[in-house]
């Protein structure tokens, strides 16, 4: 039986890795990993050649879904002189030149991986970011994946090839790096943390929520032309999230009840105001567009999740 081939960018990464693991398993899908070096996936599916939005029109022979996960991604310090130019080059530029060969190859399908960070950064508890609110990036990251996404509505509208995005907030899971590792690291060292004094709401999603969702858009007629938000569907607080995520780890949270108006201040003065911010700050969204129009809710529960990435963490930490 030939089953739909689906041409996965960013492979080799986090969201795209755990997409093709995925799709091999559950057998509905023949995907293709799609990355710019090596890659563990070797051997496992067939393996293309791709950098910053180049490819051979070859590649996309058969092709019906193209899930597009690579980009260059938003760091904390950023480093380039014109950063929102390097943003645009490879996920504004790069994103339209593989778009436009898959349209040309008769691509049926455009699976765009944004960030969350097109709506904004921030929410008011209890009012959460939809997937029909305007566009309001802040950062060069979020200014360079909204400018995608309309250029990518705009080629669907000229070319009918179907576009569907997806902005999901943080991502975590087994294996996940950067902030959400350090909460790790922390937690398992027993550190004391200085934020139990903060009363925030956050979403997030587990990397094998995301992938589900990802899948369900791979041929959902009513995905075609959608955007959609994701998460676990259970927002946490910090001091909350750190209490369960110790759970998992087998160790206590040690929080220490500092006001979150310091926390903030003392961000700003280190230069560290945008960890301060997604520390102490909302951040939240409304999934039920999900289910209403794909039937889709989060398959993996936060508990289970959190239990999956603290056993995958303490392993790595015996090796």
């Amino acid at each position: 039986m030939n089953l739909p081939k689906v041409w996965v960018t960013g492979a080799s990464g986090f969201v795209g890795e755990a997409l093709v693991l995925c799709l091999l398993v559950r057998k509905k899908f023949a995907p293709v990993a799609a990355v710019r070096g090596a890659t563990r996936l070797q051997g496992l599916c067939p393996v293309a050649r791709f950098e910053s939005g180049t490819c051979e029109a070859t590649q996309l022979a058969g092709v019906q879904v193209v899930v597009h996960a690579a980009a260059r991604v938003h760091v904390m310090s950023e480093t380039a002189g014109d950063a929102l130019g390097e943003f645009r080059r490879v996920n504004v530029e790069g994103t339209m030149q593989l778009a436009r060969m898959a349209a040309q190859a008769g691509v049926k399908r455009f699976v765009y991986i944004s960030s969350i960070k097109v709506n904004g950064e921030r929410t008011d508890p209890g009012q959460p970011f939809t997937a029909d609110d305007t566009a309001a990036p802040q950062d060069p990251y979020g200014i360079s994946k909204h400018e995608a996404e309309q250029a990518l509505r705009q080629l669907g509208e000229q070319t009918g090839m179907q576009v569907v995005i997806i902005r999901p907030p943080l991502v975590y899971g087994p294996g996940v790096k950067a902030n959400f590792l350090s909460l790790l690291q922390w937690l398992e060292k027993g550190f004391v943390l200085p934020l139990g004094g903060i009363r925030n709401q956050r979403s997030m999603v587990a990397i094998g929520n995301l992938v589900d969702l990802i899948e369900t858009c791979l041929d959902h007629p009513a995905a075609a032309g959608q955007t959609f938000l994701v998460s676990d569907g259970d927002d946490l607080s910090t001091p909350r999230l750190l209490k369960r995520l110790a759970s998992a780890l087998g160790v206590k949270a040690r929080l220490l009840p500092v006001p979150a108006a310091l926390l903030l201040l003392g961000g700003a003065l280190v230069g560290r105001r945008g960890v301060a911010q997604r520390v102490c700050e909302s951040l939240q969204v409304d999934i039920s567009k999900n289910r209403e129009l794909l039937g889709w809710v989060p398959p993996i529960d936060v508990d289970t999740a959190m239990r999956r990435t603290a056993n995958h963490f303490l392993e790595k930490q015996k090796t």
